[in-house]
C-alpha cells in the first residue's frame, strides 16, 4: 500500500463528499484528486525527479495536505520541516536531505531569503497565502497551470518521507520511513479503533509531526474528512468541534488540559465529539478525570510510540482508561506491532521487571538518513530500541516508567519520573508537572518537581511533600520545587526535560 492509494479509493467511491475543510474552503475528494494530480505534474515540470526531496515549511492547511500527497504522486520524497526550529536547524535539514523544492506559507515566507543563503542548492519555492515571497511561485497558479499526470504509485519499501527528530542534543536525525512503514502503522491503529469511520478529524497538532500524519492517513483510509486549524487556540478548537461536527481529534495532554480547564468549555456543544487520540506524553490521572467530565461522549485512546515506529507501537483503549491500574499504562501492542522488554544484553526480562522497551514489525524505520552507525545502534536484529524504560504485566500491558536517560538515581534507588509526576498532578493546585533529577552532594541526585499552577493557586514545597508522601515512597518524594508559568516544549508537545535540567540543575 501507499500514501496516495486512499485518495484513489475515496475519489472513486465518494467523489462528492468533503475531503478537506480549511479557512472557509471545502473541497471534495474528487477536487482533491484533481488538484493533487495537477500539483504532481507541476512538481515534475519544475525539475522534481524520481526520489527527489521536497520540503514543506508551513502551518496546518488543506494546501499542506495537497502538497504532501502531490509529492508522493510525483514519485518524490517529503521532508516535513519542524515549524519551531531556528533558521540554522531548518537549513541543516534542507541541506542534509538535499532538498531542491520547498513549499512555504505566509508564516515562514520571510525566511526564504535567509534559507537560500544557507542552502545554495535550493531551487523553486512554492508559496500559499496572501503575501508570497517575491521570488516564489504562487501555489494556486501552479495548481491551475499544472498538467495532471498519472500517479507514480510509489509504494512498498520506497522512501515516503524523511522526518527529522531531535535537535536539542545535537544535529537532528532524519528518520527514513517507507510507504509500507506508514501504511502498516495506520492500518494497525485503524484496526484498533483509533478513528471513527467516515468521521471528521481535526488537525490542530502540527502537521509536520508524524503523530498528526498518522491521523491523516488513518482517516483517509476510512473515507473521512480533514478539518485543519493553523494553530492551537482553545476557544477556536472548541468552536470548530461544535460547529464543524468534529468526531475525532489528535491532541497532546497539554492541549487537552487547556481545553478542559477553559472557562468557556461548557458554552459549546460537544455531544458529537466521539474520540480523543492522545500521545507525546502520558496523561495524568487528575487530567484524565477532568477530561471525562468535560467531554463525556468522547472515547479516549492513548498511542505510544516514536517517529522511528511510524509512529505507533501500543494503544490504550477507552475501556482500559477506567481501570485504576491499566489507565497508568501505555496499553498493549497494536495488531501490526511486536513489543517486548529486554535487559542490556537484549534478553527478554520477566513480566513486571523494568528494562528497555523494544519493538519489531513492518512499521520499524528504514534507518537514519546518512547515519549508518546510529541506525545500527538503534535497530538490532529487526528490533527498534526505544530508549524508554518500562515493564510489561501478565496481560501484555506496557508501563513506561521513564526515558532511560531521564531516570533519577537517588541514594542508590531508581526513581521513575512518571510515577512521581502522577502523584504531584493529583494536588488540586497543580495543572502541569515535570519531574527531573538535579545534582545532590549527599544522594547523587535528588527529585525536583517543576509545576505550573491553577490561576490564583499557591503551593509550597512542604505542602507538596505532605501531599506526595501519601502517594509514593519517601525516597521518591520531591525535595525541590520550582513554579513556572510555561514549560519549554518540543514541536511534538513534549516538555523538554533537558532544558529544565539546565535551568535547575
Amino acid at each position: 500500500m501507499y500514501l496516495t492509494q486512499p485518495l484513489h479509493r475515496n475519489a472513486q467511491q465518494r467523489p462528492d463528499s468533503a475531503s478537506t475543510i480549511c479557512g472557509g474552503r471545502t473541497r471534495t475528494h474528487a477536487q482533491t484528486f484533481d488538484r493533487v494530480a495537477r500539483l504532481g505534474g507541476a512538481l515534475r515540470s519544475h525539475g522534481v525527479e524520481s526520489g527527489a526531496c521536497v520540503a514543506i515549511l508551513a502551518l496546518n492547511a488543506d494546501y499542506y495536505f495537497e502538497a504532501l500527497l502531490a509529492t508522493a504522486w510525483a514519485d518524490a520524497v517529503t521532508v516535513p520541516v519542524n515549524t519551531r526550529w531556528s533558521v540554522k536547524e531548518i537549513a541543516y535539514s534542507l541541506v542534509d536531505a538535499g532538498v531542491r523544492v520547498m513549499f512555504v506559507d505566509d508564516a515562514f515566507a520571510g525566511l526564504v531569503d535567509e534559507l537560500r543563503a544557507h542552502c545554495p542548492d535550493l531551487g523553486p519555492v512554492i508559496a500559499w497565502g496572501k503575501q508570497p515571497p517575491a521570488a516564489a511561485l504562487d501555489f494556486e497558479t501552479v495548481v491551475a497551470q499544472g498538467e495532471p499526470i498519472a500517479d507514480a504509485h510509489r509504494r512498498g519499501d520506497d522512501l515516503a518521507g524523511i522526518f527529522y527528530t531531535g535537535g536539542t542534543t545535537g544535529f537532528p536525525k532524519g528518520v527514513m520511513l517507507s510507504h509500507r512503514n506508514l501504511m502498516t502503522s495506520a492500518l494497525g491503529c485503524a484496526a484498533s479503533g483509533a478513528w471513527t469511520p467516515e468521521g471528521r478529524v481535526l488537525h490542530v497538532a502540527p502537521m509536520f509531526h508524524l503523530a498528526d500524519l498518522a491521523s491523516l492517513i488513518g482517516q483517509m483510509l476510512l473515507g473521512g474528512t480533514h478539518v485543519m486549524l493553523p494553530v492551537f487556540d482553545p476557544v477556536e478548537v472548541l468552536r470548530t468541534i461544535s460547529d464543524d461536527g468534529i468526531t475525532d481529534a489528535l491532541l497532546v495532554p497539554t492541549m487537552i488540559q487547556f481545553l478542559v480547564d477553559h472557562p468557556r468549555v461548557a458554552d459549546f456543544d460537544m455531544s458529537g465529539f466521539a474520540q480523543i487520540l492522545y500521545g507525546a506524553s502520558p496523561i495524568s490521572e487528575a487530567l484524565l478525570d477532568r477530561t471525562r467530565r468535560a467531554f463525556p461522549s468522547a472515547r479516549l485512546a492513548q498511542a505510544y510510540g516514536m517517529t522511528e515506529l511510524s509512529p505507533v507501537a501500543t494503544m490504550l483503549l477507552d475501556a482500559d482508561h477506567d481501570d485504576p491500574v491499566r489507565r497508568r499504562s501505555a496499553g498493549r501492542a497494536t495488531p501490526h506491532s511486536l513489543v517486548k522488554v529486554v535487559d542490556p544484553d537484549d534478553v527478554e526480562v520477566p513480566r513486571g521487571t523494568v528494562g528497555e522497551i523494544v519493538v519489531s514489525g513492518d512499521h520499524v524505520m528504514l534507518g537514519y538518513w546518512n547515519k549508518p552507525a546510529e541506525t545500527s545502534a538503534a535497530v538490532r536484529d529487526g528490533w527498534m530500541h526505544t530508549g524508554d524504560g518500562g515493564f510489561m504485566d501478565d496481560d501484555g500491558f506496557v508501563f513506561v516508567v521513564d526515558r532511560i536517560k531521564d531516570m533519577i538515581i537517588t541514594g542508590g534507588e531508581n526513581v521513575y519520573s512518571v510515577e512521581v509526576e502522577n502523584a504531584v498532578a493529583k494536588h488540586p493546585a497543580v495543572t502541569q508537572v515535570a519531574v527531573i533529577g538535579v545534582p545532590d552532594d549527599r544522594w547523587g541526585e535528588r527529585v525536583h518537581a517543576v509545576v505550573s499552577l491553577a490561576p490564583g493557586a499557591t503551593l509550597t514545597l512542604d505542602e507538596l511533600i505532605e501531599h506526595t508522601k501519601n502517594e509514593i515512597a519517601g525516597y521518591k518524594v520531591p525535595r525541590g520545587l520550582s513554579v513556572v508559568e510555561t514549560f519549554p516544549m518540543s514541536g511534538a508537545g513534549k516538555i523538554l526535560k533537558r532544558e529544565l535540567r539546565q535551568m535547575y540543575g
